[in-house]
């Protein structure tokens, strides 16, 4: 959803509702823009996946400081805010340490600690909002956490996480998962978060790797999905665990790993062969780079799933499109699902 952009207002106006729209989603700031006098140009847009909110800004340059004053009128709910700075070096001020934030970086900055955030020119970032008291970690340990987040094994993972949900935030915030997607981001926020703060035998964390034990299992498979050589085994090793504990873990929360691996490596196969760019890949190329080792495997769990083989959901995809969405001669009614 579009919350603003300031495109559409008068320069005179667009200052004040660029303060409005960050004052209220957040705890009072001051807000100072880099050079107002050249115009100031923002777009803020929101999604809502489960429990969290999602943000996109971009924007000319400014800088909002919160201090110890604002920190005290702060919601009934605060929150902690996990970002990506999508464009543009971002230039923070957290725990009393000053540092520059790029692509590859995570920013996280609680609504009840004092801070300093922003960039100079274009720039823009991304960010999930998750609720204090669902994160379930005091102030002093996310405080602690933000200026050492590189300091844990768990940074890269949860960095491509949130690239992952990034992508498309429109299509999960409408997805029946959403609710359990915000559940796993939140676990997955909690281990870093523990993990960055204290020591590796520390209880919260151990207590936090625990929680986040299912996410962390499914993000890792789902990086490693076009490996054929992806096993039980693997997954279990990388994660300290047990074969026998793996299935365990899984199936408590619901997941048979076999299906659930079969399963996402479908879906992989159906945007790769609805793609325009991958239009003359085989589509024994297109199972291999998936993950199937055996074609034919890959065809008959393909037609199983959606009741067709790999080319004709190929076809039927990228042939020209009416204006009414049904491909021209065929039969609304038998679409494949």
């Amino acid at each position: 959803m579009l919350l603003l952009d300031l495109s559409t207002l008068a320069p005179e106006e667009r200052a004040e509702a660029f303060h409005h729209v960050l004052n209220d989603s957040s705890v009072p700031n001051d807000v100072v823009h880099e050079a107002p006098e050249a115009g100031i140009r923002a777009r803020f847009e929101t999604w809502r996946v489960g429990s969290l909110d999602l943000f996109d800004v971009r924007s000319t340059g400014f800088e909002v400081r919160r201090t110890a004053r604002h920190v005290r009128w702060h919601r009934d709910r605060p929150v902690v805010s996990v970002s990506l700075q999508t464009a543009g070096a971002h230039r923070a001020e957290n725990a009393g340490e000053r540092y520059v934030l790029g692509p590859d970086d995570i920013g996280v900055f609680h609504e009840l600690a004092p801070r300093r955030y922003g960039w100079s020119g274009e720039g823009a970032s991304w960010a999930v909002t998750i609720d204090m008291e669902q994160l379930g970690l005091p102030v002093d340990t996310v405080v602690k956490a933000s200026v050492r987040l590189r300091t844990s094994p768990l940074h890269d993972l949860v960095l491509t996480h949130l690239r992952g949900m990034r992508r498309n935030p429109a299509a999960l915030e409408a997805d029946p998962g959403a609710a359990a997607l915000g559940n796993a981001t939140t676990d997955l926020v909690r281990a870093l978060l523990a993990s960055a703060a204290h020591a590796e035998d520390d209880r919260r964390v151990r207590t936090a790797m625990d929680e986040s034990l299912v996410p962390r299992i499914l993000a890792y498979t789902r990086r490693h999905l076009t490996d054929p050589e992806l096993t039980p085994d693997r997954i279990a090793r990388a994660h300290c665990v047990s074969r026998r504990r793996l299935y365990e873990v899984l199936g408590q929360a619901g997941i048979s790993l076999e299906q659930w691996v079969i399963s996402e490596r479908l879906e992989a196969a159906c945007l790769l062969l609805a793609s325009p760019h991958h239009a003359g890949l085989p589509v024994s190329a297109v199972a291999a780079r998936c993950g199937f080792t055996s074609p034919s495997h890959f065809t008959r769990r393909f037609r199983r799933t959606y009741g067709v083989t790999p080319r004709e959901w190929r076809r039927h995809r990228c042939q020209p499109q009416p204006r009414n969405g049904v491909a021209l001669g065929q039969d609304p009614t038998s679409q494949p699902r």
